[in-house]
């Protein structure tokens, strides 16, 4: 009854507490019981992700393969951070990694069955990604730096790294600069929003002369705002030739690679370090499933590896051990919901989920362009649209203000160049033309 719901909940802040008793009950309570209060106290705050009628932020995936996994997940309940914690952990993602790479038509240096060191992992979320990917860079760097000025200390070193990305790349990328200790530039793209090589390249050289050292880039295919795709290549040819860590982030748009009609976006990258998309947002895999790929996880591994004696094992070394990946020890068995997806629904299937929600993305599209009270903000390539009316900010906000304030639909809106639009994305697998 997904449909019939209200897609925002109508409660306030501290609506649950009263609903709820002070402390745990002290003999246990029937099944019946805590059933019954999932209604009561649960879905009256929840705002239904999946409702057809929410089109705010980006999807979040949800299919039946990816909840029956997750409880298989729940029930296996192993922890998988070395091989020998749980082999089948461990193996099944390696290979689910490169089972999806090659549904990207990713390069071969990024997989494992390519025989190089290259691989992928699943981490939590995008953000995470993102800072691996630079705490890996910061590694790389920093050994290069003191092999040419070894009177140099790690802290003047720290000092002068410096990374770029777009201006409207995702507010993860901030973060991650703030929690890997560097400075993070956000540039300001070209009219046509998009990060290319001859801003990087102007930007660079203005830090080399102030004596900062460039070390990372984020380039972003499907920006959260408006879902604008860098100049994958021509960045890409700027950081091959100064040997610079190239991170892609396609966290929402990623997915839509796996239709070979869309790879024009990703042209350029055979040319990145590391690349990142979120089966969970957009392929039907439950949160959390964010995949990440690199040619040289060395630089994790070592910038990560702390090796205690109860963690070491006799296999070492002939397989992963996923927990020098990512930032957590602790990793749940992720990858079968990769598999049952994948083999559930098939390539066919994921790609039709794709090409519909994009179909009904030019629908909407078509529809505000009929309309000469409407203009569309932004080229619509994916299933985000968007759209305002003409006129200044105040009668968008106002119009937003109306729709959310009925609780039929849900919106959110965005900002660029200070001028205010709407966005609605394609979110729900149930949504339908009607």
């Amino acid at each position: 009854n997904i449909r019939d719901r209200q897609v925002v909940p109508s409660v306030k802040p501290g609506y649950l507490r009263p609903l709820v008793p002070d402390q745990a009950p002290e003999q246990a309570e029937p099944w019946t019981a805590v059933m019954a209060d999932i209604e009561r106290v649960v879905m009256s705050g929840v705002t239904h992700w999946q409702s057809p009628k929410f089109h705010a932020y980006f999807p979040t995936a949800s299919s039946y393969p990816g909840i029956v996994a997750d409880m298989l997940c729940g029930a296996i309940a192993c922890i998988g951070f070395t091989w020998i914690a749980s082999p089948a952990c461990t193996e099944l993602e390696v290979v689910m990694l490169d089972w999806l790479g090659q549904m990207l038509a990713l390069p071969e240096e990024f997989l494992a069955k390519s025989g190089g060191e290259g691989g992928g992992v699943i981490q939590g979320t995008a953000s995470e990604a993102t800072l691996v990917a630079l705490l890996g860079a910061k590694a790389r760097i920093t050994q290069r730096v003191k092999e040419q000025h070894p009177e140099w200390t790690d802290y003047e070193i720290l000092s002068k790294l410096v990374g770029y990305s777009n201006k409207q790349a995702h507010s993860s990328v901030e973060r991650a600069g703030l929690l890997g200790g560097v400075k993070l530039r956000s540039l300001q793209p070209g009219k046509d929003r998009r990060l290319n090589g001859e801003i990087l390249r102007e930007a660079m050289d203005e830090d080399i002369r102030n004596g900062l050292i460039p070390f990372y880039v984020v380039a972003t295919l499907g920006t959260t705002s408006s879902c604008v795709f860098d100049d994958l290549d021509s960045i890409g040819d700027i950081c091959k030739s100064r040997d610079i860590w190239l991170h892609v982030d396609a966290a929402y748009a990623g997915s839509a690679f796996i239709c070979p009609e869309y790879r024009y976006l990703m042209k350029g990258i055979e040319k990145t370090d590391s690349f990142n998309f979120n089966p969970h947002k957009w392929l039907l895999v439950n949160f959390d499933c964010s995949a990440m790929w690199l040619k040289q996880p060395r630089w994790i591994v070592d910038a990560f590896n702390v090796d205690p004696l109860y963690l070491k094992h006799d296999q070492q070394g002939s397989a992963p051990d996923y927990r020098h990946w990512q930032i957590p020890l602790g990793r749940r068995f992720r990858a079968l919901k990769l598999w049952f997806v994948l083999r559930l629904y098939g390539v066919e299937n994921l790609q039709k989920h794709i090409r519909k929600q994009i179909a009904l993305a030019h629908l909407f599209e078509k529809l505000c362009s009929s309309d000469e009270r409407f203009e569309i903000f932004e080229e619509v390539t994916m299933g985000l649209v968007c759209f305002r009316l003409k006129g200044n900010n105040e009668i968008n906000e106002e119009l937003l203000r109306r729709i959310n304030g009925r609780g039929k639909i849900h919106l959110v809106p965005s900002k660029i160049d200070d001028v205010y639009f709407l966005r609605l994305a394609i979110c729900s697998r149930m949504s339908e033309e009607s």
